[in-house]
């Protein structure tokens, strides 16, 4: 026999972000318990909203499952003594295991002999034991928490209500002042107090108190709502997916309503006017079926359609006090020249242990120099790329990003398009923050690219060299999201990028002016390479490469990016190929004896000993002598080519034989194959079973 279980815990408001993340440990952590407590079940539908987390448990059984665990003990030897008697050892493990002597039986292990007993455990009723839920749900851990009354004990906000019914019945535990019961709450205003004769009416009696209590039927609900209002005014809403899940979590009952703004406002940016919609309201832009931002907006109220207008009103008035705001700043801003907010930049602190912002864009200006120089910029990228990176951070210091921090960039570009600045500077301001999430849009321009490139780059340098490397449980300075975006611009851009003589360079002209650039950076290549890596290893698995070929293109003697991902994608589309075995098999017995030579020895033609030797030779100073002007793709081919010869070479020649000079004649030419190989991959990494 099997009933269904309901738990929910009834609290003050939470922040919408905390709700999703919160049903979801409440399910996991459920689950685990029944599982570690062998109660079967077949499903868990989790229940949601600003007030309530609550899951409800289907099927559950009505005991434990009866179980049956083998038990290992003492050895033979130790369990009997002399005389063939239990000995304390044997009769003190028994008792532990609640069982006797008379239980035991042997079982040999690798040629001894162990005590075993077979413990039986009669499955207790389900009923005894969902009390333990109450540490399920206290376990569940948010990213702020608070204490209230007078409890030490703390939580996203104060438990209001606690039900816990297994059918029809009230599984009692207790949570600080709160016993469980079957009486739960309806909306706040406009329902009552519900008393649940049993589980499985949760969700129906509270939508009758006008509790939606099912998130996806709430945000169901909501889109269908605004899509009714967008069809009837034939408008075209931007559905955008992060505020209709923000949206969600901040009602139990949602209706949806439009309100109005001035036609005065549409002459702010558009970006200003949505980000003061979005950000700061919670509203939904909409548009003409053409795109053109309207000055309506769709918000969802917390209610019925009850008043509605006076809560449109209501919310008219908050928005236009933002947007009187952001035409106020809007204004100030155009008073301001570029200069002037690029000197304020002095007083602006990047970090204490760093310098200020202004320092950094000298910084930025030499490595985006150093980048677009090397990477073949034209005379005309170059200037105008010199000239964004001397003002890329200006508009920091501007009111509207002051009033809206998410508009840092998108204001730059708008600001300096105002003042007069070419559209190319204008665009890489905009970009060089880009991508703002791991997977998010990337720089479109050369000079976009390449000054978000260096903005990041310097951020990853001063910061190790200030001791301020991420940990790994913390990244406060975002450095793997932001190195994460240097691998992906440089993976888009297919841009040749040899990470350790550029840094090497940035890192000299810095440090030969420290006066200028305030800040000295310490030699860490090695430690910043381990780190790219990681990110690197992170885009590689997002392009679900092999493990085998990430470990291959990771420890490979190469260092530009560009060739690492070429390998990673030239290694990728050859696994499947007739011959890939044999080749990746007879390089791989070539590596694991090129390695071992670590002398600068010339091959000396004149001791070889077979033709094997000669032909092989002959092949390899030819490809040498190509190798570095070739694609990865060509490389691959040459070095896979080079098997028959090896095979042959392998068959006919001792490679380890006596004779010194002529083993170590072998083991050089072995080293060239194995230097050109290792500079696509470490190709004795790759699985070929």
């Amino acid at each position: 026999m099997t009933e269904n279980l309901l738990v929910e815990v009834g609290l003050e408001e939470m922040p919408a972000y905390v709700v999703a993340p919160s049903i979801l440990q409440l399910e996991e952590k459920t689950k685990q318990f029944l599982q570690e407590n062998h109660l079967a079940f077949s499903a868990i539908n989790s229940f949601s909203t600003p007030r309530r987390l609550a899951i409800q448990v289907q099927d559950l059984a009505e005991k434990q499952a009866d179980t049956e665990e083998e038990i290992k003990g003492p050895a033979k030897k130790i369990a009997l003594d002399e005389n063939g008697h239990w000995s304390k050892a044997a009769q003190g493990f028994v008792r532990g295991q609640g069982l006797t002597t008379d239980d035991i039986y042997f079982k040999t292990i690798k040629d001894t002999e162990y005590v075993y007993v077979t413990k039986k455990t009669v499955g207790k009723n389900a009923f005894d034991v969902l009390s333990g839920l109450k540490d399920v749900i206290t376990s569940l851990t948010f990213p702020v928490t608070m204490h209230w009354n007078k409890f030490d004990f703390e939580y996203i906000r104060p438990i209001r209500w606690l039900v816990a019914l297994l059918g029809e019945q009230v599984v009692p535990f207790k949570i600080l002042d709160v016993q469980t019961d079957r009486i739960t709450y309806g909306h706040r205003f406009l329902g009552k107090s519900v008393k649940l004769a049993h589980a499985d009416m949760y969700e129906e009696q509270l939508q009758e108190q006008f509790v939606i209590a099912n998130h996806f039927k709430r945000q169901e609900m909501i889109e269908t709502q605004m899509q009714a209002i967008a069809q009837e005014h034939h408008w075209q809403i931007d559905m955008d997916e992060d505020l209709l899940a923000e949206v969600n979590n901040l009602v139990e009952y949602p209706t949806a309503f439009v309100g109005d703004f001035a036609d005065k406002y549409l002459q702010l940016p558009v970006e200003v006017l949505v980000t003061s919609m979005k950000e700061h309201q919670r509203y939904f832009a909409v548009k003409t079926p053409e795109g053109k931002l309207l000055p309506h907006f769709i918000s969802v109220r917390n209610g019925n359609e009850t008043k509605i207008e006076n809560v449109a009103q209501g919310n008219e008035k908050v928005l236009v006090a933002r947007l009187e705001d952001a035409e106020f700043f809007y204004q100030e801003d155009q008073k301001l020249s570029i200069d002037e907010c690029v000197e304020k930049l002095k007083n602006v602190t990047f970090h204490e242990k760093i310098g200020s912002m202004y320092e950094k864009m000298q910084r930025v200006q030499t490595i985006t120099q150093i980048i677009g120089k090397y990477l073949g910029l034209s005379t005309e990228e170059l200037a105008d790329l010199q000239r964004a990176a001397q003002i890329y951070k200006f508009d920091l210091v501007t009111n509207m990003v002051d009033e809206f921090p998410e508009l840092q960039g998108i204001m730059g570009e708008k600001y300096a398009l105002l003042k007069g600045e070419k559209p190319e500077v204008a665009q890489a301001i905009r970009e060089h923050y880009l991508p703002i999430a791991s997977e998010g849009e990337l720089p479109t321009s050369n000079i976009g690219a390449v000054l978000a490139i260096a903005d990041k780059l310097d951020s990853l340098l001063t910061f190790f060299a200030a001791g301020l490397k991420p940990k790994s449980s913390s990244d406060p300075y975002a450095l793997r999201r932001q190195t994460y975006g240097i691998v992906r611009i440089l993976a888009a851009k297919h841009w040749p990028f040899p990470f350790t003589s550029l840094q090497q360079k940035i890192e000299e002209t810095i440090n030969q002016n420290e006066g200028r650039y305030g800040a000295h950076l310490a030699d860490q290549a090695a430690e910043v390479r381990n780190f790219l890596k990681g990110r690197l290893r992170q885009f590689l698995l997002a392009q679900e490469h092999r493990y085998d070929v990430i470990d291959a293109v990771l420890d490979a003697d190469q260092d530009d990016l560009h060739q690492l991902f070429e390998a990673a994608n030239t290694l990728g589309q050859h696994l499947h190929d007739e011959d890939f075995k044999s080749s990746i098999e007879a390089l791989t017995r070539v590596m694991n004896l090129g390695q071992k030579d670590q002398s600068k020895n010339a091959v000396d033609p004149s001791l070889f000993e077979n033709e094997t030797e000669e032909n092989l030779y002959q092949a390899v100073k030819e490809l040498e002598g190509k190798f570095a002007q070739q694609t990865v793709e060509e490389n691959y081919q040459a070095l896979t080519h080079l098997r028959p010869l090896i095979e042959d070479y392998f068959d006919q020649t001792m490679v380890m034989t006596d004779d010194e000079a002529v083993r170590n004649n072998r083991l050089a030419l072995l080293r060239k194959i194995t230097q050109m190989a290792i500079a696509v991959a470490s190709l004795n990494d790759l699985v070929t079973k």
